[in-house]
């Protein structure tokens, strides 16, 4: 049995869809007893994760898991578990934004690389999935605000995360690896949103705000303090120095990593009025 923390996240989801097609059985960790998860997917609460025997892998997403995170290993450790793979970012090996979050991975990869199983670490930038928060604004304006346009990453598909995932949970052969994981591009903010225009078949367009502006929009939405912390700080930085480029994702898989454009194509219903319903 592999067990995926975060099970409902866009990345722990794909993990389990890919695990269960490919035979695997699967324990998804949430707290939602009615997640719609693949068939034969055992749903896991939280709070029982602990005390889970028979599992053979875990994904730890540290977000997911929190402090918890040391004893559900410890319990791992105990009771058989070969490997644990950890959800981190690319922001342990190259700094961005605020020390704290950065701090909240490195914790994460260390209980991993202290707990006496075989551990894989994932350095993720950031999820394609994240643009979807601009999905409102693209609905009612057609425009896209935000702070330093000029920032530019190498935006990560969250399939292509999962597929590594899946990989280093069945494969003892990637046990004591670091991989950096990323898209093949670096692109602006509104080269992003032009990708989703082309998408859509329609133009759109990017507004430059100042950083002020966003985070009192993002608190006023009631995000808590941290979201706003998480994006305003490393965009700030890309904006100096661009994120991290590898070919981990291509190494690894045995194909290119897919492009910011095919998943805006992918993912265009959710950036329509009707959240692509029309007849």
């Amino acid at each position: 049995m592999i067990m995926i923390t975060g099970a409902t996240g866009v990345v722990g989801r794909e993990t389990v869809r890919l695990l269960v097609e490919g035979g695997a059985q699967v324990a998804a960790v949430t707290r939602d007893p009615h997640a719609d998860l693949p068939a034969g997917t055992r749903l896991v609460h939280p709070a029982d994760a602990t005390t889970l025997d028979g599992v053979e892998a875990i994904l730890l997403s540290p977000r997911a898991t929190g402090a918890a995170a040391a004893d559900l290993l410890a319990h791992a450790r105990k009771t058989g578990t070969s490997r644990v793979v950890v959800l981190s970012a690319v922001t342990v090996r190259y700094p961005a934004g605020h020390a704290r979050f950065r701090r909240q991975f490195q914790a994460a990869e260390d209980t991993a690389k202290g707990c006496g199983l075989d551990w894989t670490i994932l350095r993720c930038t950031d999820f394609a999935a994240n643009t979807l928060s601009w999905a409102g604004q693209i609905q009612a304006t057609g425009t896209v605000r935000g702070a330093y346009p000029e920032a530019r990453t190498s935006t990560v598909d969250e399939r292509d995360i999962a597929a590594v995932a899946a990989l280093a949970l069945t494969q003892p052969r990637h046990a004591g690896q670091t991989y950096l994981l990323t898209g093949e591009q670096s692109l602006s903010q509104p080269e992003k949103v032009a990708a989703i225009g082309a998408a859509l078949g329609r133009t759109l367009s990017f507004a430059e705000a100042t950083p002020d502006t966003i985070r009192r929009g993002l608190l006023a939405a009631g995000l808590p303090d941290e979201v706003p912390d998480r994006l305003l700080g490393s965009l700030a930085d890309y904006a100096r120095e661009a994120g991290p480029t590898s070919d981990d994702v291509r190494l690894l898989l045995g194909r290119p990593a897919r492009t910011y454009a095919t998943w805006a194509l992918d993912h265009r219903a959710a950036f329509t009025a009707d959240g692509g319903r029309r007849a």
